[in-house]
């Protein structure tokens, strides 16, 4: 393994995406992660989403990097087993309903009696205390319950879930986060370990930003605005005479000027009505007339050479063939080939951000379930091919 976070350990034994994917990032810059699964069925995330030749597309960018066992905790024997593997590691993640690893003996105390410098990570929908913690969190419902549906979609229009899966990314990134930090301090103080506590809510709400404090002083509700910004104008999606669809923002005075001259129209800068922002933005309908005029008259090519040239923030709304083409994330390596045993070859997003010395990197795509059950129960805990062929018998792995 290689990357700056080579030679620290980390059994993911979270299901789906918010548990997981923290993993998957700290893998991608050289953490070992092994995947601890249910035997014969594995993560749910291998048989949901999109298929291709029978395999789910979405494992196979999510389990890329990780090492892949199988490990049934609900038994005595995977107990055991499980916390024989705590003692190697630094970190452990899981996402489970809170109390189910109380249940199965694997509690913060049976843990760190195992191994007292170890990171836990607990990942959960709505955290582990408080009156909702027992509740099933899901992206959508965290992204209901955390406040950003109810901003998504048109004013007349019921809110709409957004077309990525927010919450759960959003966790995970808070999830790796908390990892570096917690291993941060532990190894700053002469082994302290503590436990992260992370509801896949809270990562939502945080991206409010200040709608609390809005309506905390001044009693007013953000509502849905579409398109359009209510604080900053102009910037909406307009289409051009070719049938696309760009978004254009000019939302600084600099850049409001600079989209006023790329459209000719110098005379609108000092027009009372879009002079400053808050003019701006009590007058943006007009606005984004007159821009959508101007656009609907060229093609996107025309429209694009003349933003770009006066400096204007703009973009063609890309679909995920557009970003396939696209010169820019080839020039980035925003893009990776990664080869597969049986598909050949499945392009996937790279890894950021990008460091200049210990850079990460894409090794494998998600591996087959418990394809790695010899390598780490052999050679981290010693099993013998007996040993490993009784466990498997009776169901542990």
């Amino acid at each position: 393994m290689s990357g700056p976070l080579a030679g620290i350990r980390v059994l993911d034994v979270g299901v789906m995406l918010a548990g997981p994917f923290g993993a998957t990032l700290l893998a991608d810059f050289g953490a070992e992660v092994i995947k601890v699964e249910l035997p014969g069925s594995g993560d749910p995330l291998r048989h949901g989403g999109v298929q291709h030749h029978g395999h789910a597309l979405g494992w196979l960018v999510e389990g890329r990097n990780k090492k892949c066992i199988t490990l049934d905790l609900r038994l005595p024997d995977g107990q055991e087993l499980f916390r024989r593997l705590v003692a190697h590691v630094d970190v452990v993640i899981e996402n489970f309903t809170p109390g189910t690893f109380e249940r199965w003996g694997l509690g913060e105390e049976a843990l760190r009696a195992v191994n007292p410098r170890l990171v836990l990570v607990r990942v959960s929908g709505f955290g582990q205390d408080g009156p909702y913690r027992l509740r099933t969190g899901f992206d959508r419902v965290a992204q209901a319950f955390g406040g950003g549906t109810y901003v998504t979609g048109h004013p007349e229009c019921p809110p709409v879930r957004s077309g990525l899966t927010v919450a759960d990314y959003v966790a995970g990134l808070y999830n790796a986060l908390s990892v570096l930090m917690a291993l941060y301090h532990r190894d700053a103080r002469q082994g302290e370990s503590q436990t992260v506590d992370l509801a896949l809510f809270e990562g939502v709400f945080r991206m409010t930003r200040d709608m609390l404090a809005e309506y905390d002083l001044t009693g007013r509700v953000r509502e849905r605005s579409g398109n359009v910004n209510p604080n900053a104008a102009p910037g909406d999606t307009f289409q051009t005479r070719d049938g696309r669809w760009a978004m254009i923002v000019g939302a600084t005075q600099g850049t409001w000027e600079n989209l006023a001259q790329a459209m000719g129209r110098p005379d609108l800068i000092d027009d009372p009505r879009f002079r400053t922002n808050p003019d701006r933005v009590a007058h943006a309908s007009e606005l984004n007339e007159l821009i959508a005029d101007w656009v609907g008259a060229l093609d996107w090519r025309e429209v694009d050479a003349t933003l770009d040239a006066h400096g204007v923030p703009a973009s063609l709304i890309y679909s995920i063939a557009d970003i396939a083409a696209d010169e820019h994330y080839r020039a980035r390596g925003a893009i990776v080939t990664v080869p597969h045993p049986e598909l050949g070859t499945v392009r996937m997003p790279g890894v950021g951000p990008r460091l200049s010395k210990t850079p990460g990197a894409v090794r494998h795509a998600g591996p087959a379930l418990g394809a790695h059950n010899e390598e780490v129960y052999g050679g981290l805990l010693g099993l013998c091919a007996a040993e490993l062929a009784a466990l498997r018998e009776r169901g542990v792995i």
